[in-house]
């Protein structure tokens, strides 16, 4: 998503009713690491061994599994494989120090884990794949209720899908997407908008973390494929051998560890819209494969006979400068002009600066929400501080800047202090001359009053935005001060 933001369609539950999580590790070390990762948002227990897990189990509902693949007596794949036949609804993810890819398809095809992840990991990323698998949970759990509900009535299936439908074009409709008013991004939308109710491909350009998957949704929920499914796929996330495998499906017994049939993201995808995030970063191998998918509208699954036709609209997204990638023979020409339907670029964050204060304000409230934090209003002068800043990452670096802020200070007011020093110093790499951008034109007057709000500007970034001490400094009253950052837009008075 993050980028242009939507409000989060399913937080996690009350605090008072904690999920449960069940950590399978040999190593004490490693179950602390990932108790201390994981206990604020969940009720998490541990097990040293699969009997161990198989009794808790036994005992105690659990929502999701985290369990080492190497352990003495069981790998994770076998015991995660049993756990999916006698404890189904639980979701299963694997961790794992190496890359082997039998691993990870024996843990698809035979435990079928919900997300493979590596060591070392990140607590940001680990938190955030067990909260998803929360969410896949109870939307499965859902999903079964409504199936078992709606086999006794045609007329309410029929309500319900609408409403959801509904619900669902509301959610990731482009009068969502948070921006200001006259943002550059109202042209984009309304380009994006027009192309929506065409069956043609679209490539979606920009720089990471400024939104694009959640454009290809907006598109999606606005064309004639709204009632279809949605899928995506990373291809930058995982390897060509399984790339064409997860894209494409397998057939059983294909290569070793496809102990069953497979359908790839293009069947799944059937009647709707397939979205193929970081398509530049695939090699020229895959290339030809997946031209070959969209030239034909069918799909060979590996190791099988028989092509399989698929009728999908394909959005694609980009970092790269394809053009140039296929200039360089790292792009197949005929392959970029099959994707390229319609460019449309989402422009960074540093290029709709009047952008950032209405998106923090919903990151804000969104991560407050999320986290259990009683509240976050951003005050004038950390608006102030956040519109100097370049973001380098776009939305996604605010974000997290955000939830970095919100769980290091206390209260419901974050001030300019409570962030990073890098934005504090509203430079990617620090400090810099301070008479380097002062306009080599101009009157005199406009000319020192650039001197001024950038000296203004330091002294408070040095004092962590504390006025009284940057008045002091300064040798300015507290007043005179508060007049002066109105004056330059440092914050109202």
């Amino acid at each position: 998503m993050s980028a242009p933001i939507h409000t989060p369609a399913a937080p996690l539950p009350p605090h008072d009713v904690l999920p449960t999580v069940l950590v399978v590790d040999d190593e004490v070390r490693s179950q602390d690491a990932l108790r201390r990762t994981l206990d604020e948002d969940f009720t998490v227990f541990t097990a040293s061994s699969a009997d161990e897990a198989r009794g808790l189990l036994q005992r105690q509902p659990v929502s999701v599994i985290l369990c080492d693949q190497r352990m003495p007596g069981m790998t994770g794949v076998v015991f995660l494989k049993e756990v999916r036949e006698g404890w189904p609804n639980t979701v299963r993810i694997l961790i794992s120090g190496y890359t082997d890819s039998e691993d990870i398809i024996a843990g698809i095809n035979e435990a079928g884990i919900y997300q493979y992840i590596l060591k070392p990991w990140s607590p940001d990323h680990l938190l955030e794949s067990v909260r998803n698998a929360m969410e896949a949970q109870a939307l499965q759990q859902q999903t079964s209720r409504l199936d078992l509900e709606l086999r006794t009535s045609t007329r309410v299936l029929r309500q319900r899908t609408a409403s959801q439908m509904a619900q669902a074009r509301s959610h990731f409709g482009f009068e969502r997407i948070v921006r200001a008013k006259g943002s550059p991004l109202d042209q984009v939308c309304q380009m994006a908008q027009r192309v929506a109710r065409y069956d043609i491909p679209v490539l979606v350009l920009g720089e990471s973390g400024t939104g694009k998957e959640l454009l290809a949704r907006a598109i999606h929920y606005a064309s004639p494929r709204q009632t279809g499914p949605f899928v995506v796929e990373n291809c930058a996330a995982i390897p060509d051998s399984l790339l064409e495998s997860e894209l494409f499906g397998h057939k059983r017994g294909a290569f070793t560890g496809a102990f069953e049939d497979h359908p790839g993201l293009f069947q799944r995808g059937n009647g709707g819209t397939v979205f193929l995030d970081e398509i530049g970063e695939t090699s020229p191998a895959f290339q030809v494969k997946l031209l070959r998918v969209l030239q034909e509208g069918e799909v060979r699954p590996v190791g099988g006979v028989r092509p399989i036709q698929v009728n999908v609209r394909v959005i694609a997204a980009t970092h790269r400068q394809l053009e140039q990638r296929v200039r360089d023979g790292l792009f197949r020409e005929d392959l970029y002009y099959r994707l390229a339907g319609i460019g449309i670029t989402v422009p960074p964050l540093r290029e709709r600066v009047a952008d950032i204060a209405p998106i923090a304000r919903q990151l804000a409230l969104d991560v407050a929400a999320e986290l259990g934090h009683p509240g976050a209003t951003l005050p004038d002068e950390t608006l102030a501080c956040l519109l100097a800043y370049p973001w380098p990452g776009n939305i996604r670096e605010l974000r997290n800047e955000i939830a970095r802020a919100l769980a290091l200070h206390d209260g419901e007011t974050l001030p300019p202090g409570a962030f990073s020093a890098r934005v504090l110093q509203g430079r990617t790499g620090g400090g810099g001359d301070l008479l380097s951008a002062v306009p080599q034109s101009g009157t005199l007057s406009e000319r020192l009053d650039v001197i001024e709000a950038m000296l203004l500007r330091e002294t408070l970034l040095r004092h962590r935005w504390n006025k009284t001490r940057a008045a002091q400094e300064l040798g300015l009253s507290r007043v005179g001060l508060r007049g002066k950052m109105h004056r330059f837009g440092l914050g109202d008075p």
